[in-house]
């Protein structure tokens, strides 16, 4: 678990460079690509830097028809969502036609407003004439959808009562120490969180534009509040007086946590001349028409073609062969940004709006000290708008804790597209013509409308409360050895470890407190913490391999009191792969996730240490890890954040931390598709091409390599345990960068290390690593001029299987050499 603003354990998506039938067996699994390299960095690299990697996450997006999602959006606002019940999709296209045609109307709206709202969308002009009659179009269809029944299905939500709001204005959020700032076109959200910007302190409206009505009744409204969620005629009023008023007006910091779904605009030509296509005359239920095109790749329009026809994303190519260095040591031939990526995002069509948006993209609170962290201008890059809308849903992940899925919404002239976001990945359906199409636009809206909070994926395990004015989160379950477990979570604390990004574990730490555990455990004096993450559905479980752990500690010495002491989990039962069957998704299960909670007795990070304190700290950590290799337990994880301590009568105590990417040696081949190690710290032959593309064995060597990394990382990046500020510290680059560029980087890093220690840094501790590393090199140099004298099958290979027979030679290679002995020498 990762201290915030440092390196924590990087999610990673598909192994979509895994070999073809006929390729080479997969031997380990390959490191990520795009936005989860940095995802749980924004501390250290910042929210704009993690943002260009988005692009590779939204590249991977699976498919599924338009019918296919309205039909299990259907099927979740039912009063049976658990059953089966394919006739939703063509009750409900049947039920909304009299909205379509004008037929429908209440005692406020009239349904004939629609293609009203529509013909004015259609007309010739920019992006922003979009918003209004789109915004009116769509909440008087709300309206009038609030008065339609259809057998089997749930009535609106009151408490929910969605709206659509325009916003174009900046919204911002913390992330560790940094601050991101995004603008959505539009946001969907409750009409009550719509209506709080545009009030007063005393509870009346501003801006926009008012009624008499509204004038005179100001005064009662404050009291009338609580009563107006209650009474559905006040709540439709008031429905009625933000649409005609504040919906189409840009609100003033609309908070994230409140964000339902987000929908963003874009004109195919930007100032076009020409027009869409009207509404059409009558509505009537038709087959869906595909249209063109129907998917959206990521880079779906170039800046210079207005209006090409469909592309499709190639296939990732396997990055190029390694070539061989004079120390042994390989690295990629150079490649292009970092990234295998076809093109980056930065070199489609933007969304048009963001042309003459200024975002304060990644502003920086001043935690990390540095003029150049604010550096960055306030233009927002160039991004594609399916980038652009998975920012959104990293902004909306954060927000809430535990959140399941979510929706957002791409509009290109007359076509939608809905998004749909989980930590297995990315779904898109194919596009809804919403004007020539208005029916399945309307069922969009009508099953929508009947979502409870749960519905739009947020967590209901995970109730808000307030905390001495502070935000935290109960949880509460039933235990069958402890009874009722009750769980505060403190999701405020300055302590807490949050995430960024669109797939993978999306690992939080939280502090916690529970009179149910401290009744079982006594005053935990350090405190204890929650780590909560969506693990890999075939891996397997962190409980399940700490159960492995505890055993081996009975009986080692060097394993006991140097592992987390895991007080309670829980696992959830909300597998992702269950709207990808539902939807028709190929391979449903590759990749699956589900949610688990992890109780531990709070530890310190590594990273606070220097010195001999350090050294300590990580030998211990090191001779815990060799024992637990040598017994069937694989780490395959080594970082700063997975290295921890705490102190017991005077001594420091070093923990082997994070056990949610290891695995047991009685299990055959990689587990899960997720990559196994941390990009900064991963050994050198894990960052080459072979290794991406899951052809180099995972070895114990590899993981004690990492451990000279993370000594090396926290020597030359802090001092007496405080993080450097960004220009005096190296390596922030190691972090950002794709996997085979991150090793280019660490290879030149090693072949220009010098015998003088750098300003500032200890002598002695310098030589030390410098001793380290002439070990790993002269170890490689080895193994490369021994590939070239012997068989493959017989030389190097060879060597390897020693290795993992006896990895104690390996790490004597270390322990017995000049610098290592010089260093830990016992005082006088």
């Amino acid at each position: 678990m990762s201290p915030a603003g440092e390196t924590g354990t990087l999610s990673t998506p598909p192994r979509a460079n895994a070999p073809v039938d006929g390729a080479s067996k997969i031997e380990s699994t390959p490191n990520s690509r795009g936005a989860a390299v940095v995802s749980e960095n924004i501390g250290l690299v910042g929210v704009k830097e993690s943002a260009h990697g988005f692009n590779c996450d939204i590249e991977q997006v699976k498919e599924c028809k338009a019918d296919a999602m309205l039909q299990a959006l259907l099927q979740r606002a039912s009063c049976a969502p658990e059953t089966k019940q394919p006739e939703l999709l063509q009750k409900c296209l049947k039920a909304v036609l009299p909205v379509c045609n004008g037929q429908a109307s209440t005692a406020l709206v009239k349904s004939s407003d629609i293609q009203t709202a529509l013909n004015e969308y259609v007309r010739p002009g920019v992006e922003n004439n979009f918003y209004s009659p789109f915004i009116r179009a769509t909440n008087i269809a709300l309206a009038c959808l609030e008065e339609i029944k259809v057998d089997g299905l749930r009535a609106p939500v009151p408490a929910v009562d969605m709206i659509c709001q325009q916003n174009d204005m900046p919204m911002s959020q913390k992330h560790q120490t940094k601050k991101s700032i995004r603008k959505p076109d539009l946001v969907i959200l409750p009409l009550n969180s719509a209506c709080a910007p545009f009030q007063d302190e005393k509870g009346g409206k501003k801006g926009g534009k008012k009624s008499k009505q509204e004038d005179n009744k100001k005064d009662d409204e404050k009291d009338d509040e609580k009563d107006d969620e209650k009474d559905d005629e006040k709540r439709k009023k008031k429905r009625k007086d933000h649409m005609d008023t504040n919906a189409t007006a840009k609100p003033k910091n609309l908070p994230w946590k409140d964000i339902l779904a987000c929908i963003e605009f874009k004109r195919k030509t930007p100032g076009r001349t020409k027009g869409i296509n009207p509404p059409l005359p009558s509505y009537t239920v038709q087959d869906y028409v595909p249209t063109k095109p129907e998917y959206l790749p990521v880079d779906h329009l170039k800046d210079e073609d207005p209006a090409p026809g469909p592309s499709q994303a190639p296939v990732t190519q396997p990055a190029s062969d390694t070539a061989v260095l004079s120390s042994g040591l390989t690295a990629a031939q150079p490649s292009k940004g970092g990234s295998s990526s076809k093109r980056k995002a930065t070199d489609t069509l933007e969304s048009a709006a963001k042309k003459s948006k200024k975002n304060h993209d990644d502003a920086d609170d001043g935690a990390d000290d540095d003029a150049d962290d604010d550096a960055d201008d306030d233009t927002d890059p160039k991004l594609d708008v399916t980038v652009q809308t998975g920012l959104y849903a990293a902004e909306m992940f954060a927000s809430n804790l535990g959140v399941n899925y979510l929706l957002n919404i791409i509009v290109i002239d007359d076509v939608m597209w809905i998004w749909y976001y989980d930590r297995q990945g990315i779904i898109q359906c194919s596009g809804i013509n919403f004007i020539q199409d208005l029916p399945r636009f309307m069922v969009l809206l009508y099953a929508l409308q009947r979502f409870e909070l749960p519905d739009w994926g947020r967590n209901k395990d995970f109730i808000p409360v307030q905390v001495e004015g502070k935000q935290c989160h109960e949880f509460k379950i039933k235990d069958e050895e402890l009874g009722m477990v009750d769980l505060l979570l403190h999701t405020s604390h300055a302590e807490r470890v949050t995430h960024y990004g669109l797939q993978g574990r999306a690992t939080n730490v939280v502090p916690v407190t529970s009179e149910a555990l401290a009744k079982k455990y006594g005053n935990l004096q350090d405190g204890m913490v929650a780590k909560i993450f969506w693990g890999e559905a075939s891996r397997t479980s962190e409980p399940e391999i700490l159960d492995k752990v505890k055993e081996i500690a009975k009986v080692h010495n060097t394993v006991k009191d140097h592992i987390p002491d895991l007080l309670w989990h829980h696992t959830f039962t909300n597998p992702t792969s269950a709207i990808r069957e539902a939807l028709g998704v190929p391979d449903p299960a590759t990749g699956s996730r589900v949610l688990y909670i992890l109780i531990f007795r709070k530890l310190e990070p590594i990273t606070k240490l220097h010195g001999k304190e350090l050294f300590d700290v990580w030998y211990q950590c090191i001779l815990c890890h060799i024992t637990l290799w040598k017994e069937g337990v694989y780490h395959r994880d080594v970082s700063p954040g997975n290295l921890m301590w705490y102190r017991r009568n005077g001594k420091l105590i070093g923990v082997l931390n994070d056990y949610d990417l290891s695995s047991l040696a009685n299990i055959v081949g990689p587990q899960g598709n997720e990559r196994t190690g941390t990009v900064p710290f991963m050994a050198l032959d894990l960052l080459t091409a072979k290794a991406q593309r899951g052809e180099v064995k995972h070895l114990y060597r590899h993981d004690l390599e990492s451990f000279m990394w993370v000594f090396a990382w926290i020597f030359l990046r802090y001092r007496q345990g405080v993080l450097l500020p960004r220009r005096l510290r190296p390596f922030d680059n190691w972090a950002t960068s794709g996997a085979i560029v991150c090793g280019e980087k660490k290879l030149s890093f090693i072949n220009t290390m010098t015998v003088s220690a750098p300003s500032g840094t200890d002598s002695s501790l310098w030589a030390f690593l410098v001793g380290c590393f002439l070990v790993l090199k002269k170890d490689a140099d080895d193994r490369y001029y021994l590939s070239f004298e012997e068989p493959s099958d017989s030389g190097a290979d060879q060597q390897s299987n020693a290795e993992e027979l006896y990895p104690d030679a390996f790490l004597s290679k270390f322990t017995r050499s000049k610098s290592w002995l010089a260093f830990n020498k016992p005082p006088k």
